[in-house]
């Protein structure tokens, strides 16, 4: 795991998912969010104008989905919000305070980026590299880093930071899909990505 090249100014991290619906006891629980919450909170805070916060948002009902996503919901009902408390799609406690005005995404697909405002935020600030952290690596962490690379972005994989509830895919994501571009995807530890892209002095 390296950065080929520096991280520039022109770089968002995107903190994918990292709510209480998978982080608590749910039927959607993503075993290992505690482990990697420490680096997200690192990268966060030494970048906090830099970060945006994805949330997956559930429909109320199974019916108010399109297509296959009605006999998704049908099948974690129990997930959607007419049978689970609303506030369960909060953000993790912990970087409930680093969410700036602005900065959180909701979105109704793995990816997002067939959300016009999930795009546009990150079309506003200009980016060229996107730093991705959050859950589940080989679900809509995979589906955001691809979505990215076909937009011609950068995208940095941050492998201390990602996790899944299925560790085949997390391991299958890290070691084979995300490898094969590796023009376009790169793997770091979150350790590299803060000594190739400190702090401003304003963030400090």
């Amino acid at each position: 795991m390296s950065l080929g090249n520096p991280i520039g100014k022109d770089t968002i991290h995107l903190v994918v998912d990292m709510q209480r619906l998978f982080a608590e006891t749910t039927a959607w629980h993503v075993p290992g969010m505690d482990r990697i919450l420490p680096p997200i909170l690192a990268l966060a805070r030494a970048h906090p104008g830099e970060t945006l916060f994805t949330r997956f948002v559930t429909p109320r009902r199974p019916e108010d989905a399109v297509g296959r996503w009605r006999d998704y919901y049908r099948r974690w009902e129990e997930m959607t919000l007419s049978r689970m408390d609303p506030q369960m799609l909060d953000l993790v406690p912990a970087l409930v305070g680093l969410a700036r005005v602005g900065s959180i995404l909701d979105k109704h697909s793995h990816g997002g980026f067939d959300e016009p405002g999930f795009a546009a935020a990150i079309d506003r600030r200009k980016a060229s590299t996107l730093v991705v952290t959050g859950v589940e690596t080989d679900v809509c962490v995979l589906a955001t880093v691809f979505a990215a690379t076909d937009r011609g972005y950068r995208a940095v994989v941050v492998a201390d930071a990602v996790t899944s509830s299925s560790a085949t895919g997390h391991v299958a994501a890290l070691t084979g899909v995300f490898q094969r571009l590796d023009q376009q995807i790169e793997i770091a530890t979150a350790a590299e990505v803060l000594a190739a892209w400190p702090a401003a002095p304003s963030s400090l």
